[in-house]
């Protein structure tokens, strides 16, 4: 009988890696880092996977068909993102618009940073 190697993504997470403890009693400190840790790199990667994709268009519009500035069309995206919550709400559905929600503040204040 072989043995299966089990092969794990970038997402996961397993008990005693990263300091991720679930089971054990250990400081709030440590739990509350990783788990901040690992959020947002999640939400970081995506940004940066999108942005590879898309050519840096959230920071630099091309303006083709909108003429908004780079502040303006994040907040129409912010804007979209936090109706479809309002309408659908929060479940296994639209959890991604959460992240994109995070993703569009993130992007919204490099934005502000660049004025």
């Amino acid at each position: 009988m072989t043995e299966k190697k089990e092969t794990y993504n970038e997402h996961y997470w397993e008990e005693g890696r990263n300091g991720y403890f679930p089971n054990k009693k250990t400081s709030n400190t440590l739990n509350f880092d990783w788990h901040l840790d690992k959020v947002t790199s999640q939400i970081v990667n995506l940004l940066k996977e999108k942005n590879a994709a898309y050519g840096n268009t959230a920071l630099n519009p091309p303006q083709i068909f909108s003429k908004l500035n780079a502040t303006e069309a994040i907040c129409a995206r912010l804007d979209d993102k936090i109706s479809r919550i309002k309408n659908k709400g929060i479940n296994d559905k639209t959890e991604d618009t959460v992240d994109d929600l995070i993703g569009y503040l993130l992007l919204l204040k490099m934005s502000l940073e660049n004025k």
